[in-house]
């Protein structure tokens, strides 16, 4: 053999007997399921080979051809990988951390997939639950029955903590024959709860609300005036714990003309309490307002700026607030105090209508954070 082939050939087993190395080490390569009983991650143990760099979605292509997991759905076929973290834990282990939890009812499988090696799969399912459901839809957002063609938002109210992931498959908007309504929300991959997981806001596409712009133009409004709907949100929908609801909700409604006035606190009715008494203060708004915003947009202050504490309510189809002190009112000049952020169901604030023709031109803006308006106790 000569001097230049030698090493040619000696660098040759060197490469093949590191690469047996590698497979062999693989072989012993195991899945773990972290932790064992309620899982937030999943490991592979063992691994000797050179992993991806630590990273999130923008590595997914390197990271989910070696490792992935995937949420199987019986009749469902092939299902893509689900989203998460990767990253090296200790050196030694692959970790992959899933977007959203890991839910009741649902098999999960695990792969990896080392290349010239044969794959390691594992599977995980939460056991069999035998607690009855007991999480219910406590009520839906706006109350009112009819509401305007421009109708912006919904807020569906849990009685529990749900599990996020999987909310828009199981609810839905139906038109007066029973037909679903397609692709009416803004689907968001996150979804939009508020930190308790207790309410999901559900946002109609503002594509198909704005006049002028493309989605309205192409496919058409979610709602007609004149027509009758349904929201329902079924009982497929599962709490924290993986369990299904115990019933399944529906609100119906009218859908009466698109709202694009601005709501005008000058235009409200406030009926003051009387002195040295815990009467309400009560503000009419003269239409239904969106309640997540009134409930927080109103603040009652004193002549000499001090804001008293108290208790807060909406009235009935949440066109109406009340305050209800802690201490009896003194008799003097009051403010209410609102924030120009406050909506109505259309999603106007003060001094901005939301549903505005890309080619009107808004004539009338308000650039200060609140607006106050005064009334007496006497």
């Amino acid at each position: 053999m000569s001097g230049a082939v030698a090493p040619f050939f000696r660098r040759l087993i060197s490469t093949a007997l590191a690469l047996g190395a590698v497979v062999s080490s693989l072989a012993a390569a195991t899945i773990q399921w972290v932790p064992a009983e309620r899982p937030v991650a999943v490991e592979v143990a063992g691994v000797a080979a050179a992993a991806p760099r630590d990273g999130a979605e923008a590595d997914a292509a390197a990271w989910r051809p070696l490792f992935a997991v995937y949420a199987e759905q019986p009749g469902a076929g092939a299902v893509p990988p689900m989203a998460g973290t990767w990253r090296v834990v200790d050196g030694a282990r692959w970790r992959f951390e899933p977007q959203f939890p890991l839910v009741r009812g649902v098999r999960y499988r695990a792969e990896f997939r080392p290349p010239g090696a044969v794959p390691v799969i594992s599977f995980f399912e939460f056991p069999a639950d035998v607690a009855p459901p007991t999480t219910v839809v406590r009520e839906i957002y706006p109350t009112a029955i009819e509401l305007p063609e421009n109708q912006l938002k919904f807020y569906v109210h849990f009685s529990a903590p749900m599990s996020r992931g999987h909310t828009y498959e199981h609810v839905h908007l139906r038109d007066t024959a029973g037909r679903v309504i397609d692709l009416p929300f803004l689907e968001i991959d996150e979804e939009l709860w508020d930190p308790t997981m207790t309410r999901l806001t559900l946002l109609i596409d503002p594509g198909r609300i704005k006049r002028g712009v493309k989605p309205l133009v192409d496919i058409g409004p979610v709602f007609e005036a004149g027509k009758f709907y349904s929201l329902s949100v079924g009982a497929e929908c599962r709490d924290a714990e993986g369990r299904p609801l115990r019933v399944g909700f529906e609100k119906k409604f009218r859908i009466g003309p698109a709202d694009r006035t601005a709501p005008d606190p000058a235009r409200w009715k406030i009926t003051a309490p009387a002195a040295g008494t815990r009467g309400p203060l009560v503000v009419e708004f003269g239409e239904p307002m969106e309640h997540a915003l009134a409930s927080r947009m109103l603040r009652v202050l004193a002549a000499d700026g001090a804001e008293p504490d108290g208790e807060i309510a909406l009235g009935v189809e949440e066109r109406s607030w009340r305050f209800v002190p802690a201490q009896p009112w003194r008799a003097g000049d009051f403010r209410l105090s609102v924030a120009t952020t406050i909506e109505d169901l259309a999603g106007n604030n003060i001094g901005k209508v939301f549903d505005v023709d890309v080619f009107d031109q808004v004539q009338r803006r308000i650039e200060t954070p609140t607006v106050e308006v005064g009334f007496a106790v006497k």
